[in-house]
This record gives structure tokens, sequence and C-alpha cells, in this order.
């Protein structure tokens, strides 16, 4: 059924259609009129892209089969010879361990070293990623198309000092919410945070981070608890930026980006 939130007859955004989980599927955080500028003089406002709604909750593996009943009351005849046959004990298949990330990275005063995917807040136990299980790393493309493709996006970012980006989107345990993480790198811890304060969600309403006193939220309500509604944070630790977009049906919490932001920004921090 249309959404009428999304309907851009309406003056809103198309619907998309949920990724399906498989590793060549991978849909690019969203950007709903970012704005950023260097030194007041240049400014990029991206187009507003598609919000997905939340699915359901995985299917549960199936139950191991149950082993055949035997028959109550039989008695062996009088010319067979008796003999026992033995019911086979069922046995629960070995549990396949996830395979072991091979991504590494390391921190040290604030600077990011190795891939920059390491850093990327871990996937919550129970949780299904949309593609590679170790995100992806972003071409100039990947990033020039979280802000709609502008021309000048990549010239502001290089005058941030930009080095790389890296993205993964989840879906959690429960089937409620799912979760894009994207990080960029920038030439020094300041000229991140110089970024993020340049960093503008414009038409969403903006809201504090508790725990993270340089970090923004921009919330976007629907309009019926049937639609999606929709969190942004944007906070900055060392060199790098990150911003997590949070898409749930309903009206958001703002407690879970809360959670989220806190627990990329020590990630961040320690480098696990």
């Amino acid at each position: 059924m249309p959404d009428p939130d999304h309907d851009p007859e309406n003056g809103g955004t198309a619907a998309a259609v949920p990724p399906v989980p498989a590793p060549a599927a991978r849909r690019l955080p969203r950007a709903v009129g970012v704005a950023l500028a260097t030194a007041g003089l240049l400014a990029v406002t991206a187009a507003s892209a598609a919000v997905t709604v939340a699915v359901g909750k995985p299917d549960a593996r199936p139950a191991a089969a149950a082993p055949a009943p035997t028959r109550a009351g039989a008695t062996a005849s009088p010319s067979a010879t008796p003999s026992a046959t033995p019911v086979p004990t069922p046995t629960a298949a070995p549990a396949q361990p996830a395979p072991a990330s091979t991504v590494k990275g390391t921190v040290k005063s604030g600077k990011h070293e190795g891939d920059l995917r390491y850093f990327l807040l871990p996937i919550p136990a129970g949780g299904e990623s949309y593609g590679p299980a170790d995100g992806m790393t972003m071409t100039g493309e990947d990033v020039s198309a979280v802000f709609g493709k502008q021309d000048g996006v990549m010239d502001i970012l290089a005058s941030y000092g930009y080095k790389g980006g890296a993205t993964r989107m989840y879906r959690t345990a429960d089937g409620t919410a799912e979760v894009t993480v994207t990080l960029l790198q920038f030439g020094s811890a300041a000229r991140a945070g110089d970024f993020v304060k340049g960093y503008k969600i414009e038409s969403l309403e903006p809201f504090d981070i508790d725990g993270d006193p340089g970090a923004r939220g921009y919330l976007q309500t629907p309009k019926h608890q049937a639609y999606t509604g929709s969190m942004s944070g944007i906070s900055s630790q060392g060199d790098v930026q990150y911003t997590i977009d949070v898409d749930v049906k309903g009206t958001p919490d703002k407690a879970l980006l809360n959670e989220l932001m806190k627990r990329q920004r020590e990630w961040l921090t320690t480098g696990g």
C-alpha cells in the first residue's frame, strides 16, 4: 500500500523495498536533505533518499524431528524369534561457528589505522547483516551517493582531508529495526569535528544525544503508526565521523539511537 509520507505526489520521497540479505545486495545509507559547508563558501544539499520499512522477525529455525513412537501392546508371534530393533537416537548437528573476520584495525590517540570496516559498530547478537558481514568499503561514488551525488561533494570532503569510508546495514534480532552505520575518516580529529559542525539534516526535528555532547540527533515521526519513522545520529571520535541511521515502524524510540551512538563512540575510542 502506498505510504502517504513517502509519496512523491504529496511532496514526500518514494518508498523502497527492503533489500534481500545477500552478499551482492547492499543499500547505501540514506541522506535526507543533508547540507555541508566549507568556510561558508560552498554548500551542497543532497536529494532526499528512500526510507525502508522495517520487516518482521526472521523465521525461527525448524525444531529437530522427534524419534518415531513405538506401538504400545505389540507382541511377538509364537513362531518368530524375538529380536530387538534399536531405535536410533537423533543427535543435534554441531553448530557451525561464524567465520572469523580477518578485518583488523588499531587506534591510538584518536588516530585509526588499518581497515576502517573494523571500527563499524559490531552487529548485536541475533542481528542479520545485509550484504557482507564485515561491512563494505565505500568508493568515492558510494560516498557521493550518500549526499545525493551533487556536484562538488567530493571537493568538500577533500577540504576536510577525507581518507575513506565504510558502511554496514543490519536488521535487529527482533526484526523491528534496520540500522545503518557509516564511518568517514578524515585527516585529523579536528577536521572530523569540523565536518560534524557543518553537517546538518534539514527538515527533520533535531534532538540531543545523551552521553555524547558533540553529537546531534534528528527525528522523523510518521503521520501514522503503520508507517516508517526514522532517526539519524551524527558525531565524531578521533579522526572518524560516524552516522547511525535507524528505521522503525511507528514513532522511533530515541533511547535506541542514544545507546547505538554511545556504543559506536566507545568502539572507536578503544578499538574493541
